[in-house]
C-alpha cells in the first residue's frame, strides 16, 4: 500500500486559518459508511443523526501553550523551544530552535520566573531540557507560553481558549484533539434530549501527529507513541451500550486509537493506563468503534489512512473531493465529517 493512494489535492484557501464563531457553526457532511452517500449539514444538528442509546467517546486532554520564547544567556540569542513530553523532575524533551546553537550545557532565560537548561541532544534532534522556576510550571506557560498549531495555521490565535474542547480538563497535549472543537453547551443539550451519552478517555497528543509519512510504502512507517489513559466508568458505559445494541462512536482520530488500542492489547475495553503506537491504515479490522466524527486531514497523513480504514479509501478520497467541491474549510480549524 502506497502513500501516494491517499493523496488529493487541496487548494490552499480551503485551508482554515481561524476558528468559526460560535463553534458548532461548522459545516458536517454526514456519511452513510456502507452506501457513501453524502448529507451536507451543520454541527450544531448533530443530534439528528444519532439515536437513543448511542455513546459518543470523547478525548478529554488539554493542550497547553507549549511554546515558549527565550535568549540564550550568554549571547543574547533569540530560542524557540517546543514542548513535547514531561520526562519527570522538571525535565521536558522539546524541539529547539536555532539547534545548532542550543547543544549541551545550553542556559535559556524565558521570563524572571523561568530558566532552562540543555541537558542532553536526543538522536532525532530534540533536547532534554531542565527547567528552573519560581511557582506554578502551568501557570507560568499560561502568562508567557504561546499554544503549538500546526505550521499550516500562519495567524494568530487570538484567543487561546479556542484551541482547545469546553470539555478538555488533563493537560498535556501538543496538539488539539480537533474534531471536539465544534461541541457547544448546545451540541450537548441536543445529545442529552435524544437520549445519546457520553463518555472520556485521555491521549495527550503529541507533534507527532503532523509527522509526514516519508516511506512510500506505508508499512515502513513507524508511528509516535502517545500515552493513553480510559477510566473505568468509562470502560463501564462502552460495555453496557455493546451489550444493549448501542453504538459506539468516537470523537476523534485519538478516541479511536485510544479505544483500539486498548481492544487490541486486551481484547475489549477496560480501565487502563498504557501507551501506544497504533497504526490504523485499510485492512484493519475495527473492535470497538462503529462511528467516526472527525476533521478532514493532510493528504498522505496517518489521519486520513486512519479514515480510509474505517470508511474505506474509494469513499474517502470521494468525500473529500466532495468537500473540495462544496468549498468546505479544512484541517484544524476546519469543518466536520460524521461516518456512520
Amino acid at each position: 500500500m502506497l502513500k501516494s493512494d491517499f493523496y488529493y489535492d487541496l487548494p490552499e484557501e480551503l485551508i482554515a486559518q481561524t476558528p468559526l464563531e460560535p463553534r458548532d457553526s461548522s459545516r458536517l457532511m454526514k456519511i452513510d459508511r456502507e452506501s457513501g452517500n453524502i448529507i451536507h449539514d451543520r454541527f450544531f444538528n448533530l443530534s439528528d443523526y444519532l439515536r437513543e442509546g448511542d455513546l459518543l467517546v470523547m478525548n478529554d486532554s488539554k493542550v497547553f501553550p507549549a511554546r515558549i520564547i527565550g535568549v540564550k544567556e550568554e549571547t543574547g540569542v533569540v530560542c524557540e523551544f517546543l514542548l513535547l513530553e514531561q520526562r519527570g523532575n522538571d525535565e521536558w524533551e522539546a524541539i529547539v530552535r536555532p539547534g545548532r546553537r542550543l547543544r549541551r550545557g545550553a542556559k535559556v532565560k524565558f521570563s524572571d520566573e523561568l530558566t532552562g537548561e540543555v541537558l542532553d541532544v536526543l538522536d532525532d534532534g530534540n533536547r532534554i531540557v531542565k527547567f528552573y522556576f519560581d511557582g506554578v510550571f502551568f501557570d507560568i506557560l499560561d502568562r508567557i507560553g504561546q499554544m503549538p498549531l500546526p505550521p499550516y495555521i500562519t495567524q494568530k490565535l487570538k484567543n487561546k481558549d479556542r484551541y482547545n474542547t469546553i470539555y478538555c480538563r488533563e493537560t498535556g497535549s501538543a496538539a488539539a484533539p480537533t474534531a471536539g472543537l465544534h461541541f457547544t453547551d448546545r451540541v450537548f443539550d441536543s445529545l442529552k434530549s435524544k437520549g445519546v451519552d457520553t463518555a472520556f478517555v485521555t491521549l495527550h497528543v503529541g507533534l507527532g501527529t503532523f509527522r509526514p509519512v516519508k516511506e512510500e510504502n506505508i508499512l515502513d512507517h513507524k508511528m509516535h507513541v502517545e500515552h493513553f489513559s480510559i477510566p473505568e466508568v468509562t470502560a463501564e458505559k462502552i460495555a453496557a451500550h455493546k451489550q444493549s445494541g448501542g453504538r459506539v462512536i468516537a470523537v476523534g482520530t485519538t478516541s479511536c486509537r485510544t479505544l483500539e488500542a486498548c481492544a487490541q492489547k486486551y481484547g475489549e475495553v477496560r480501565a487502563c493506563s498504557e501507551s501506544t503506537g497504533i497504526f490504523i491504515y485499510p485492512g484493519y479490522e475495527f473492535r470497538v468503534i462503529d462511528g467516526l466524527i472527525t476533521n478532514f486531514h493532510l493528504p498522505e497523513s496517518t489521519l486520513i489512512m486512519l479514515v480510509s480504514a474505517f470508511l474505506g479509501r474509494e469513499k474517502t478520497l470521494a468525500a473529500y473531493k466532495t468537500a473540495i467541491e462544496e468549498r468546505y474549510r479544512f484541517f484544524s480549524f476546519g469543518d466536520s465529517m460524521f461516518i456512520s
